[in-house]
């Protein structure tokens, strides 16, 4: 069923559905797309070292997070506002949580100022992709809230796994 919190959010978000932030707000889709996400993995391992380091736990976060995501879709069962697909969790939501979550774990090996910048701007993308999915009448908000809580619970597993490995081998 929908919350009425749902109905009240959503009917909020669409007020602001004028033309160009619709425009704006298709390509901030984008963020939340394995087109996008897949290529901007492999430039997370490129630039950072601790992401090399531990390849493997930020790509199997990125393979992790449709996974989860698509299982608890067919667990939970709820559908979209305006279509019978399944919408609960918002893969977009998960996705790009997951990865601009990583991204801000892994900030935290730049500078002071580049990191606060870094991680201020994943945290506004992560905000926009789940506007953007509302805003698209793709999804109910808790269909996105429960989407980044997934995405950022998942980065942060991957966080821990690698910070644990890297303490296992007395890398600090």
């Amino acid at each position: 069923g929908v919350l009425p919190v749902d109905a009240a959010v959503r009917d909020a978000v669409l007020t602001l559905a004028v033309p160009p932030v619709l425009g704006l707000m298709r390509l901030v889709n984008y963020a939340g797309d394995w087109r996008l996400l897949l290529p901007g993995t492999l430039v997370l391992v490129l630039v950072f070292d601790r992401a090399r380091a531990r390849w493997w736990v930020w790509g199997g976060l990125m393979l992790a997070a449709p996974l989860d995501e698509s299982a608890l879709k067919a667990v939970v069962g709820r559908v979209r506002p305006e279509d019978l697909s399944f919408g609960f969790p918002s893969g977009h939501a998960t996705a790009a949580a997951a990865f601009f979550g990583a991204l801000i774990y892994l900030a935290g090996s730049l500078p002071a100022t580049a990191c606060r910048a870094v991680r201020a701007l994943a945290i506004v993308a992560i905000v926009l992709v789940a506007t953007a999915r509302v805003m698209l009448r793709a999804h109910w908000p808790s269909d996105v809230v429960g989407g980044v809580a997934l995405g950022l619970a998942l980065a942060s597993a991957a966080a821990l796994v690698a910070r644990d490995q890297r303490s296992s081998t007395g890398a600090r």
